[in-house]
């Protein structure tokens, strides 16, 4: 749903729901639910006397976005793959019905996922009480029945339009707003909102004015999900990817499965803070990053034999399952904290192999003029001083757990 920063996504009826990719650059402030990530002390190193804070994390509440872009999805299999909710988009603007909704719809539930509906706005057709209207008459209604969530709106540019569809900050304010209270009359509830952060500070005007009352979904596909928009201290859901293990968007929930069905049951939740930024990032299939090429540099460092090219495909994914595994850290190809956390190796100079070309890869990233060698010398050490002094760590020269955080966000 939420734009993130890859290839433009598919447009459905008059348009579509895509992607710039989110974080810093591009924020894609969706309203959803994320997994639940807690702050915890970090250890110190041995060798590096850093002060940085690590983060930990319960393993993610798991789901998916999908649309008339994914004509067919074996739900069963999207069960067994460890998604527990998924959200089906059923229209937009006031003309729009996706064909492949009801099958979807009623597909997620026939596995026992807990699903909800969404609608995609255009805030240059008609108000947004009469698509508040539209959205309710074909699926996205709610009842409290603990198996389907809230419904969600889902707002954003749309490529080959104007970004903020030729609308005032004001007047999309105002249009929000009259979604949201429409909605809420029909159904008791106000929707979750789904929306990208750089959108809806152009948009907006980055207005709080929903802060108090709407869950937001965030769609970044940076590994982290901030920064979030203005008012938000937290999110319900964050869109991860546009591609992975699991068919569509990959998502996940803010909160325990309990805090899930919780929601389906009552149409509201509080979601836990979120992490702080600068926490471990999240990493999974469907990435081509700079933070992909120190996983693969990490894995064989581990033993993998795989090639770093920086793109999470099928083998990146199958060596993190292996290593996770080997580990007993949830084995579901996502590199979150713990994984990070496991993955990561203290380097020194005089050390050699492809746990110091992660490092200097890292560096040479965040601007270090040098060559990923694999080779720990005067010029790594001198490079790791300058980075530590740069970001307020313990300037020792050795690349310790905090330094390694450093260098991933």
């Amino acid at each position: 749903m939420t734009l993130l920063r890859r290839t433009p996504r598919h447009f459905e009826g008059v348009s579509s729901r895509r992607r710039v990719r989110g974080g810093v650059r591009s924020g894609l402030t969706a309203v959803t639910v994320t997994a639940a990530l807690l702050v915890a002390p970090v250890a110190a190193s041995a060798t590096a006397q850093e002060t940085r804070p690590r983060q930990a994390t319960d393993a993610a509440v798991r789901g998916l976005d999908v649309s008339a872009y994914q004509e067919t999805v074996d739900w069963a299999a999207v069960a067994a793959g460890g998604a527990s909710f998924a959200y089906v988009k059923a229209t937009e603007g006031t003309s729009y019905i996706s064909s492949r909704f009801s099958q979807q719809y009623d597909g997620a539930a026939a596995v026992g996922l807990i699903r909800g509906a969404y609608h995609f706005a255009r805030p240059d057709k008609a108000s947004g009480s009469a698509q508040a209207d539209f959205f309710v008459d074909h699926g996205g209604a709610w009842q409290p029945d603990g198996k389907t969530l809230p419904g969600v709106l889902d707002i954003e540019a749309t490529p080959g339009l104007p970004t903020c569809y030729g609308v005032s900050p004001g007047a999309t304010v105002h249009w929000i707003a009259s979604f949201d209270k429409e909605y809420r009359r029909r159904t008791g509830r106000h929707p979750v909102i789904n929306t990208n952060t750089s959108w809806w500070s152009q948009c907006t005007g980055n207005s709080s004015a929903l802060a108090a009352t709407n869950l937001i979904w965030i769609g970044s596909w940076t590994g982290t999900p901030h920064p979030l928009p203005n008012g938000w201290s937290t999110y319900a859901f964050w869109q991860t990817a546009d591609s992975g293990p699991l068919p569509g968007d990959q998502d996940v929930f803010n909160g325990t499965e309990q805090d899930l069905r919780n929601l389906a049951a009552s149409g509201t939740y509080t979601p836990p803070p979120a992490p702080p930024a600068g926490a471990w990032p999240i990493v999974q299939q469907g990435y081509s990053d700079r933070q992909v090429t120190t996983i693969q540099y990490l894995l064989n460092a581990h033993g993998a034999a795989m090639s770093v090219d920086g793109s999470f495909g099928a083998a990146t994914h199958d060596a993190v399952v292996a290593f996770q595994t080997r580990n007993h850290l949830t084995a579901d190809g996502i590199v979150g904290p713990n994984t990070w956390q496991a993955l990561i190796t203290t380097v020194k100079e005089g050390d050699h192999g492809p746990a110091v070309s992660a490092a200097q890869a890292e560096l040479k990233a965040h601007g270090a003029a040098m060559s990923v060698d694999g080779s720990f010398g005067a010029a790594t050490h001198d490079a790791v001083v300058a980075f530590q002094t740069r970001n307020h760590l313990t300037a020792d020269g050795i690349v310790g757990p905090n330094t390694w955080l450093a260098l991933v966000n």
